[in-house]
């Protein structure tokens, strides 16, 4: 999953979710989420050698 960030009009850190190489519609934004929910998924998320 490739992330691209942006700003809001507010200045918040933005990640635009993009759709991945090879598959319909490729480079398209998926999603939009902001860097704060994002990060906080990641962090909750735990890691395959984690687990």
């Amino acid at each position: 999953m490739a992330r691209t960030t942006h700003r809001s009009s507010k200045g918040k850190k933005l990640y635009a979710v993009r759709v991945p190489k090879g598959k319909p519609g490729a480079g398209r934004i998926k999603d939009i989420q902001t860097y704060k929910r994002a990060h906080g998924q990641d962090v909750r998320r735990d890691s395959k050698r984690e687990a």
